[in-house]
């Protein structure tokens, strides 16, 4: 971390110290070390400027193709468990649960990217509030550092530790609440956490629903995050406030999408925040999931889908967008026989973060584990169905059986979108186990608990970091 931190710190100041061109920099948005504070800082033009820069990482060309950016990352965690298939190409190794080792690039790049995407958020919020911008837009502006510095720190203790029921005191990476020169030690689960629920506290508190647009950060989203952390966490009340925020409380006006649209435009009333792309700035055949699940362009035509997941769809499901990848195969243990027609992949496709329907569940799980709100769960899970389904009847299960069902309506909801069965069976301690036409079976399974639900600490960072040794991944 020491490296990446010290040239983090070396841009920060020369934030401070280089003067260049306020047009350029308002007009090209950029997370820079070229332009002063007084232009960055010095308007809400300047600081809004400043965050479109690094919106536009969420999406970029990182490193690679199957690490190039938050879509890598939710990518890579979907193709982790049973119902989606891999060919032998990008993202094979995360697919068959071996990329984890410290030197490989998916342990290097998610420990970067986040770092990165951390100091960035620290970056403004330091400016923000040094900056002589009014009261008002110095709350909003610090709000939007807190809600991304607490999205990307979950996505780190996600990546790299056990899960918070599990283990609290179990390693986590290092916190960092300002740009420094030196690394950390390595924190707890449970630091990490109070952190991030500290971070988006104050993002719900400071920002309000307006934003630039669906790319960007505002109070629905800062919630909706807030309701994932408080998902792992088993605060159910929590998540059910902060999960109906999010959407915005009324059911019969908030599911309005057509599946066939293909999951690419940022406009679709259902997304509640995504990154959008478009063909100047397109990051090309770096954009998972739709150049690999798409396989009607020219894209890499890679993922395909377990047999087993299809079988769980109704004929009436408007979700059943799965047809035959050829004539040619007719052997359904072939691993190649079923595609999805999900995903559209154009060069200025966007991709989705958070939808309506993923806080629905949410809110639907949490009331299903909340005492006395078992009703609430029934309405809020029929809602979706019928919406997907025009022959869905209405749930009569209670308990267990209830959380069951929920949880596979997140499957077949969000499959390839954000990692949805590898975050539920890892902040739940459950087993994955392959099952269908795998190309990769048993071998990749994963137990409850099993390590290969988190990656080793890199060792560039072992190397670099005085506070942080090869011990750090002792039993691992």
């Amino acid at each position: 971390m020491k490296n990446i931190i010290i040239k983090i710190f070396i841009a920060f100041m020369a934030l401070f110290m280089t003067v260049s061109c306020s047009e350029e920099f308002l007009d090209e948005p950029t997370p820079t070390d070229t332009v002063s504070p007084e232009i960055v800082f010095g308007s809400r033009e300047g600081v809004e400027a400043f965050i479109s820069g690094i919106m536009r990482r969420f999406r970029g060309q990182y490193d690679s193709t199957d690490s190039a950016g938050l879509n890598s990352i939710f990518y890579a965690r979907s193709l982790k468990g049973n119902d989606i298939i891999q060919s032998s190409t990008w993202f094979r190794d995360d697919y068959s649960n071996t990329n984890r080792e410290p030197s490989y690039r998916r342990t290097r790049f998610t420990w970067n990217y986040c770092y990165y995407m951390i100091n960035q958020a620290n970056s403004l919020i330091a400016g923000v509030e040094a900056s002589d911008l009014s009261v008002a837009d110095k709350k909003e502006f610090s709000a939007y550092g807190f809600a991304l510095r607490g999205f990307f720190y979950h996505q780190l203790v996600l990546e790299f530790s056990s899960t918070y029921s599990l283990d609290k005191n179990f390693p986590a990476p290092p916190i960092y609440t300002e740009s420094v020169a030196a690394g950390k030690a390595m924190s707890t689960v449970d630091e990490v956490y109070k952190q991030i629920v500290s971070d988006l506290t104050m993002a719900v508190d400071g920002l309000t629903a307006d934003r630039l647009g669906k790319s960007y950060i505002n109070k629905n989203v800062a919630q909706g995050i807030l309701a994932q952390v408080y998902q792992v966490m088993g605060n159910w009340q929590g998540a059910a406030d902060a999960a109906k925020a999010a959407y915005g409380g009324d059911i019969t006006t908030a599911l309005n999408f057509d599946y066939a649209k293909g999951f690419d435009d940022i406009s679709n009333s259902e997304w509640i925040w995504g990154s959008a792309q478009s063909t100047d700035q397109s990051n090309y055949y770096w954009n998972a999931p739709a150049s690999m699940a798409d396989h009607f362009t020219t894209s890499y035509s890679a993922t395909f889908i377990n047999r087993n997941f299809v079988d769980l769809f109704s004929e009436t499901d408007i979700r059943r967008v799965f047809v035959k990848k050829s004539a040619a195969i007719t052997d359904l243990n072939d691993y190649r026989y079923w595609i999805t027609r999900k995903f559209t992949f154009t060069f200025a496709g966007d991709n989705a973060i958070m939808r309506t329907a993923e806080m629905i569940l949410i809110e639907a799980e949490a009331k299903a584990r909340i005492p006395g709100k078992e009703a609430e769960a029934h309405t809020l899970l029929y809602y979706l169905q019928s919406k997907r389904d025009a022959a869905a009847v209405k749930s009569t299960n209670t308990g267990a059986a209830l959380i069951e069902e929920i949880l596979l309506e997140r499957r077949k909801e969000l499959y390839a979108e954000v990692g949805v069965e590898w975050f539920d069976a890892k902040r739940l301690q459950r087993a994955i186990t392959r099952t269908g036409n795998h190309r990769v079976g048993t071998s990749a399974n994963l137990l409850a608990n099993d390590k290969k639900f988190y990656l080793k600490v890199p060792q560039a960072e072992i190397d670099a970091n005085l506070l942080i040794d090869d011990s750090v991944n002792e039993n691992r």
